[in-house]
């Protein structure tokens, strides 16, 4: 249920039109090929409503969307605004009728700036033939602050990291002004903190008689925030309640028939001799004002079938752990790294994978996949050079590793030619997944693995895990989730503003002792960062 801040801000819920709808889908169906997505669903939204849509990846959720914000135009069934059959031919036309969304896959232009992605096609001009780029800054500064982000808006969106980038997503939505605003996955890639401030806007939008659909795999999220549930199962309408009448119980099972682990797992026992040893390990990055420290002295060791987590706040320096091991980060790398106990130096991402290392990024849509290729070629990308004979590719073999991909992490699809880019979000991470391991790796780097995965595939990618490791590879995890962090990982590094700030067992490990160690200097004499 809402908290009483959300109160504060809703004076009297019983004042909202609540019998009529400014949205609404009737017997909405939509197949791609042979792959039906939409079977005959319905949904509608309320102003003033706060309507999260629940299931599982393959659900639909990100299709119905799709359709009531112009994206898709072929499908059956009817849209209706204010009660009037509409039909969109374009995103504009659906932006026309007050709708904006923000997708769950980021929808920037890296070489523009951050004002200039705010309001792409809507500039602001002078006598109507030159664009006022002073105004444009202005205005993307004013709602960059009302977020309560500091991001200049005349940086380049390509200097973001993910997690910005995705409050960028968000001032470009606000920026229409929207009666309807679609939220796909807005948290995916924030910090707690950034998450409050945004709720704290959701609510804000909803008081003011904004009518928002919030899509989340964070049961948390949706019972803290919305006023009616929705869940889709295998493209199907299961069931509209109150949040009132429900608890998170209700809600799995609706969305995938089953419960998620609960109990913490058993550790595994890490071997004598570590496979990986890191020791200070600094990374120093370009920006302009000369260099800028991004990791300050980290070191640690994981052995064979362990399972190490790194936690920390938005911008600590968790991924950049991960690149700079993998010879792929933009910058200057101090440090020494021990695979199996002889010195390395790892310049790319190529000489990372002769070592039998294995990355995983954090952004599948622009790092782990080429969404017009299919899965087959996907998989195989990694492996081209070692399977091909003569200089010429070795086709079966490459089908014969996609099949075995597709079958070991359960990838729902038509088939090993399927483009990557039509499968589920969820899906699509497990064909990334699955691309590494072909390689047969002994060292795996995660981050985050589960970012934008429903729950019941967060299990799948769990025991995935859990297996991988019991097979004697050394993992290492990036999580924003601390819950995941704690199910997970033997022992957590915790990082805070570049510097490593402890390693913690599993016996010493908790959701407030992360936190404490995670909060910036500045506010650790006071309240810990959220």
């Amino acid at each position: 249920m809402r908290d009483e801040g959300s109160k504060q801000v809703f004076s009297d819920n019983s004042s909202r039109p609540a019998d009529r709808a400014v949205l609404t889908a009737e017997a909405i169906s939509k197949a791609f090929g042979a792959v039906s997505a939409l079977k005959d669903v319905r949904f509608d939204l309320r102003p003033g409503e706060i309507h999260a849509l629940m299931g599982e990846n393959g659900a639909g959720k990100s299709t119905l969307m799709k359709i009531l914000s112009g994206v898709y135009q072929d499908y059956d069934g009817v849209l209706g605004i204010d009660g009037i059959p509409v039909r969109f031919a374009s995103v504009r036309d659906a932006e026309a009728a007050g709708i904006a969304i923000i997708h769950q896959e980021l929808n920037l232009v890296p070489d523009l700036s951050v004002a200039e992605n705010i309001f792409l096609g809507r500039e602001r001009l002078i006598a109507g033939l030159f664009v006022n780029g002073k105004a444009g800054v202005q205005a993307a500064r004013l709602l960059l602050q009302r977020l309560g982000v500091d991001i200049d808006p005349e940086r380049r969106v390509s200097s973001l990291r993910v997690g910005e980038q995705q409050l960028v997503e968000i001032a470009k939505a606000l920026s229409i002004e929207a009666r309807i605003l679609i939220m796909d996955e807005p948290t995916s890639a924030l910090s707690p903190g950034e998450c409050e401030r945004l709720f704290k806007i959701v609510r804000q939008l909803a008081a003011a008689g904004v009518g928002i659909v919030y899509i989340s795999h964070r049961i948390d999220e949706v019972m803290h925030l919305s006023d009616r549930v929705t869940v889709f199962r295998d493209g199907r309408h299961v069931w509209t309640r109150p949040m009132s009448e429900l608890g998170e119980d209700k809600i799995i099972a609706a969305m995938v028939g089953r419960s998620l682990l609960e109990a913490p797992r058993n550790g595994h026992t890490a071997g004598n001799l570590p496979v990986l040893s890191v020791d200070g390990l600094c990374l120093s990055v370009p920006d302009r004002h000369g260099w800028r420290a991004v990791l300050n002295g980290v070191g640690f060791e994981v052995s064979s079938s362990e399972i190490l987590g790194i936690g920390g706040l938005l911008g600590a320096g968790r991924t950049e752990i991960l690149e700079a091991l993998f010879g792929c980060s933009n910058g200057r790398r101090q440090g020494t790294v021990h695979i199996n106990g002889r010195q390395v130096d790892i310049r790319s991402p190529l000489d990372a994978r002769r070592l039998g290392m294995a990355l995983v990024t954090e952004d599948r849509k622009t790092q782990g996949l080429h969404l017009r290729d299919s899965i087959a070629d996907n998989v195989a990308l990694p492996l081209v050079g070692r399977i091909a004979r003569f200089a010429f590719r070795g086709f079966k073999r490459e089908a014969a590793l996609a099949r075995e991909a597709v079958d070991a992490l359960g990838v729902r699809c038509a088939g090993i030619d399927q483009v990557a880019g039509t499968l589920s979000g969820g899906n699509q991470q497990k064909v990334v997944i699955g691309k590494w391991l072909a390689t047969r790796p002994s060292i795996l780097l995660l981050d985050e693995p589960t970012r934008g995965i429903d729950v019941g595939a967060k299990r799948e990618i769990y025991d995935l895990i859990f297996k991988l490791a019991a097979e004697g590879l050394a993992i290492v995890v990036v999580s924003s989730e601390l819950p995941e962090l704690l199910y997970l990982a033997d022992r957590i590094l915790v990082m805070s503003e570049g510097h490593q700030r402890g390693i913690l067992t599993r016996a010493e490990a908790s959701e407030e002792r992360i936190m404490q160690l995670a909060a910036p200097r500045a506010a650790r004499h006071g309240r810990p960062a959220a």
